[in-house]
């Protein structure tokens, strides 16, 4: 049905509210930079008007420290946008602070536990080999 694939992959050894914490920044900052993500208000039988939701289907997948590593440098090589989430940001507070903490470290030593990303479905797959459905 669609031909491009919106997946994030959670480090499957966070805590449960960890996970949850990256996994709603991560779609928020991907969904921020493709806004075409988005599609329309709903609207429910009283009238009310709620925000858009993604278009698709966003396929969250567990990967432990090593394969998350992996796919953080596929997506790198092949210049996919992605959105990503490192360890230290967990002991900031702020936004400001976020970035701080995400700026001092680089690709090779970031402690990445999570990345979102939007491509072209079978490049999705490629980057996120080895990567399985959160349960």
């Amino acid at each position: 049905m669609f031909d491009t694939k919106f997946a994030i992959v959670i480090r499957n050894d966070l805590e449960t509210w960890q996970k949850l914490n990256v996994a709603a920044f991560l779609a928020g900052g991907l969904v921020g930079a493709r806004p075409k993500l988005l599609g329309e208000a709903y609207r429910d039988a009283a009238g009310h008007v709620y925000t858009a939701l993604p278009v698709q289907p966003v396929i969250v997948l567990a990967a432990d420290d090593r394969l998350i590593r992996t796919i953080h440098r596929r997506a790198l090589e092949r210049a996919v946008t992605t959105s990503v989430y490192v360890e230290e940001m967990f002991a900031t507070g702020h936004d400001t602070a976020n970035r701080a903490a995400f700026a001092a470290f680089g690709p090779d030593d970031a402690k990445v536990v999570g990345i979102a990303l939007h491509a072209q479905k079978k490049l999705v797959e490629k980057i996120t080999r080895g990567a399985k459905l959160h349960a």
